[in-house]
């Protein structure tokens, strides 16, 4: 079918996708915009996932103060060339990365890093709750499951619900970005800093 130029522009300005690829969607899409955004994202993603196991070893740090400097964050994200890392696109992501951070207070990136022994403790009491109500082992088992999940969904930043909008993750974010900029990107850590945290009074 024939695409207009028109039509191709309206995909591009809304994914950033090349001509080629946006006349390739619309084609395979019937000309339909919606499912030619959602057949490109499709694309991305398969493409992002490809490129998992190279290494990504260039990046940038990025920061974000909130509230009066009464909150900081640094967050270090990595992509493979310097040449992305200093694309406005690329400093874009980090930068939304680190306002993900100040608002929604991640204790770490991935669920892997978070130590087994706070895994352990939040499920030994989501398990004394569950068995309070005197309901039967088997759905006591999958109310605790389904407690630690929304927890670990809570506290990993690449599982959190993007605060700009919900119905997607912070990994669907970075998996966008790595398949707009055809590169491996990695968020690597980050470190939040909130005024009088963690201050206790001293006495004499």
């Amino acid at each position: 079918m024939e695409v207009k130029p028109s039509t191709v522009k309206e995909l591009r300005d809304k994914t950033g996708a090349g001509v080629m690829d946006c006349k390739k969607a619309l084609a395979e899409a019937n000309g339909d915009l919606d499912k030619a955004t959602a057949w490109l994202h499709e694309q991305g993603i398969a493409q992002a996932a490809k490129r998992a196991g190279r290494k990504a070893s260039e990046g940038s740090v990025g920061s974000y103060i909130h509230a009066g400097g009464k909150l900081g964050v640094l967050v270090e994200v990595n992509c493979e060339s310097d040449f992305v890392a200093k694309t406005d696109d690329f400093q874009a992501l980090v930068k939304e990365i680190a306002m993900q951070v100040a608002a929604a207070n991640p204790r770490v990136v991935r669920r892997e890093e978070l130590p087994s022994e706070i895994v352990e403790q939040e499920r030994q009491i989501y398990a004394q709750q569950a068995a309070a109500s005197g309901k039967p082992e088997a759905v006591i088992a999958k109310i605790v499951e389904g407690k630690m999940e929304k927890f670990l969904k809570d506290i990993c930043l690449l599982e959190q619900s993007y605060v700009r909008d919900p119905n997607r993750t912070i990994n669907d974010l970075v998996l966008e970005f790595g398949a707009k900029l055809k590169e491996k990107i990695d968020v690597r850590r980050f470190v939040r800093f909130q005024l009088g945290e963690n201050t206790e009074a001293k006495t004499d």
